[in-house]
């Protein structure tokens, strides 16, 4: 897992820890020291550490004038042992919707396992984010149908066209149009 590293591609258009608005403003990071670990796993040195021991992110674009950002996530996203959702939303989410985010695209590759505990977390940020959304693009079918299990298709779109996106070969702004449309058919058929 330690040659896993968030996508950079688009570092030339953002990079989160330049950027005032991010959480991880200022954050310093090194290309060869390993410091963080999911288990007895370590992870490249660019992933940020949320207060999870498990799920660490990266937040790829955020774009506050069309109110969007874009997070690549790594790990085991575990609610029931960690109370991941709670890191994500306290340390990360509720910072970007006070700066104008409301709509999130959850890009979820390198999630190797998800384990529900309540909704409460999940139905929290869907209420906060008014005519935004939260999308999951390219789970993994067994964290979509852990998802599934526990109502979390009720406060985010996955499955179906969301998870067979070539997302990295589009620009931040191409995959934004590209979402929203997909988004816009789904809830107006």
């Amino acid at each position: 897992m330690h040659d896993i590293e968030p996508h950079y591609s688009w570092r030339h258009l953002y990079i989160a820890s330049e950027d005032e608005r991010s959480p991880f403003y200022q954050r310093k990071y090194s290309e060869f020291e390993f410091t963080h670990a999911i288990y007895d796993h370590y992870i490249h040195p660019q992933w940020d550490d949320i207060g999870s021991s498990t799920l660490f992110i990266k937040i790829l674009f955020a774009e506050y004038a069309r109110g969007f950002c874009v997070i690549e996530l790594i790990g085991e996203w575990n609610d029931i042992l960690y109370n991941d959702i709670m890191y994500l939303k306290r340390n990360v989410v509720e910072n970007l919707i006070e700066s104008g985010i409301n709509k999130f695209l959850l890009i979820g590759e390198s999630v190797l396992n998800f384990h529900a505990c309540d909704s409460d977390y999940y139905e929290e940020w869907a209420d906060e984010l008014e005519d935004g959304w939260i999308i999951g693009i390219n789970f993994r079918e067994h964290v979509m149908e852990e998802f599934i299990a526990a109502d979390l298709d009720y406060y985010i779109a996955f499955g179906g066209r969301f998870n067979c996106f070539a997302w990295r070969a589009l620009d931040p702004l191409q995959l934004y149009d590209k979402v929203e449309d997909l988004i816009t058919k789904r809830l107006n058929p």
